[in-house]
């Protein structure tokens, strides 16, 4: 590392400061946050042990939820391990590369999350809208696929970030990150050099992962509510419409905090940091409120099932 007229060449350590402004209390915000941790980590390894162990669980639900736990799971591990140092240890160092991996692995797994969320999307609208051919359309097989799909999606659309912050970026005006973990504009905007195209190609993956997800996820609502409402019977209307409630929530919760992630650390300058960066943390962080939603709500999926096929 070489420092020349204020900036420095090639960082190999950066500081991760936790939340700005909110230095005095982190400590104590850490205690809620490894509370979330444990019970995410608990809650979850239930979930995939339960799936696992029991083969009447083995069905394209319970299999996408299983995904959801083992993303959660991995993704609080990626994070929250080096943010309870900062807060009650002092230890903000962190490696350049280990940052650049930390922020792919982040990064991968939230998009992988959109995957999933996007299957269960139209695993639902299969399940109401052609209930009799839902079994011989998710097959074992299929739901394997996706899996495989989501994730190389997401691993070969955010390694360019990685790739483009190494080798288009060598001069820094600091080394200190206003953030708690390694997100990628955060550490972009350390540069002292021209990131327009780091930028461009940020959006341009918000936009095709995110972008594409939510247009199929809303297409697919739409025309579920469309059969849900010309069922003739009213108590199948009230179960699929409660159970559809419940999943359009757990979507509007992490798409809704994405969204006001991404767009606050391009264009929110008037928002003071520490709101920022709470809410990154929290939407990274209780991921495991959305899992228990849907396996609360999955016995309900599988009663509209046999009740429809009635139909």
């Amino acid at each position: 590392m070489f420092q020349r007229n204020d900036t420095v060449f090639m960082p190999l350590v950066l500081r991760l400061t936790g939340i700005p402004g909110l230095e005095p209390v982190q400590a104590w915000i850490g205690i809620p946050f490894c509370a979330m941790y444990v019970l995410a980590l608990f809650g979850n390894s239930l979930l995939l042990v339960a799936i696992k162990s029991e083969r009447s669980l083995h069905e394209p639900m319970c299999l996408f939820l299983a995904m959801l736990g083992a993303t959660d799971v991995m993704l609080s591990t990626c994070i929250l391990p080096k943010m309870l140092g900062i807060f009650w240890f002092h230890s903000p160092e962190i490696d350049f590369d280990a940052c650049l991996f930390q922020m792919w692995l982040i990064h991968s797994f939230q998009c992988i999350e959109s995957g999933v969320l996007l299957a269960m999307a139209l695993d639902r609208y299969v399940a109401i809208c052609d209930p009799l051919r839902h079994a011989a359309i998710f097959t074992p097989q299929l739901v394997t696929r996706i899996g495989v799909a989501v994730t190389l999606r997401a691993a070969l659309l955010v390694a360019p970030c990685l790739i483009l912050i190494k080798c288009r970026l060598k001069h820094y005006r600091t080394t200190v990150v206003s953030h708690s973990y390694c997100e990628h504009m955060a550490v972009v905007k350390l540069a002292a050099e021209d990131v327009r195209i780091n930028k461009i190609y940020g959006l341009f993956v918000a936009f095709i992962v995110l972008g594409f997800d939510i247009i199929f996820i809303t297409l697919s609502y739409i025309r579920i509510f469309v059969t849900v409402f010309s069922l003739p019977q009213r108590e199948a209307r009230l179960k699929a419409f409660n159970t559809c409630v419940a999943h359009i929530c757990v979507f509007l919760e992490f798409y809704l905090l994405a969204f006001f992630s991404f767009f606050t650390h391009r264009f929110g300058f008037h928002i003071p940091p520490y709101v920022h960066i709470l809410l990154s943390n929290l939407y990274l962080l209780t991921k495991q409120i959305r899992d228990r939603v849907s396996r609360i709500f999955y016995c309900e999926h599988v009663r509209i099932v046999g009740s429809l096929s009635k139909y």
